[in-house]
């Protein structure tokens, strides 16, 4: 995982596409919110979000 980051961040920079780091970011943070709501205790509360 670590490796994928650091390759993530070398295309970003050698690229210069830095405006996807702001849409990578959401894409995860929507990922582990979706793997947090599946069962769990904060389930109701992820749902009023929406």
């Amino acid at each position: 995982m670590l490796s994928f980051i650091k390759e993530m961040w070398a295309f970003l920079r050698q690229r210069k596409k830095f405006w996807l780091l702001p849409l990578l970011l959401v894409m995860a943070l929507l990922g582990v919110l979706i793997v947090m709501a599946q069962g769990s205790a904060i389930a109701p509360f992820i749902y009023t979000l929406f």
